[in-house]
């Protein structure tokens, strides 16, 4: 993570928003009274608070990580011509 004063941030909000979406890497803005912000990009913002959301739920994570153990030949492929 980088960061840059309120100064230089203002005066590069343009270039500072495209690296952020580019690279995928926030941005801390330094202010002098020491209150910072972070930059991120939208997507990577909407990816945060997925994330934030699926934590909250209870038992969540712990079926999340028990479904990546097994392996992929236990699973049936997609077929979007069943009916359910």
């Amino acid at each position: 993570m980088t960061a840059t004063t309120l100064a230089r941030a203002q005066a590069n909000l343009a270039q500072l928003i495209d690296n952020v979406n580019y690279t995928s890497s926030p941005v801390i803005i330094a202010t002098d009274n020491g209150k910072n912000a972070v930059l991120v990009s939208e997507e990577d913002w909407n990816s945060i608070q997925e994330t934030m959301y699926l934590y909250s739920i209870p038992g969540m994570v712990e079926s999340i990580i028990e479904a990546g153990k097994e392996p992929l030949s236990a699973y049936t492929p997609y077929d979007p011509n069943e009916e359910w």
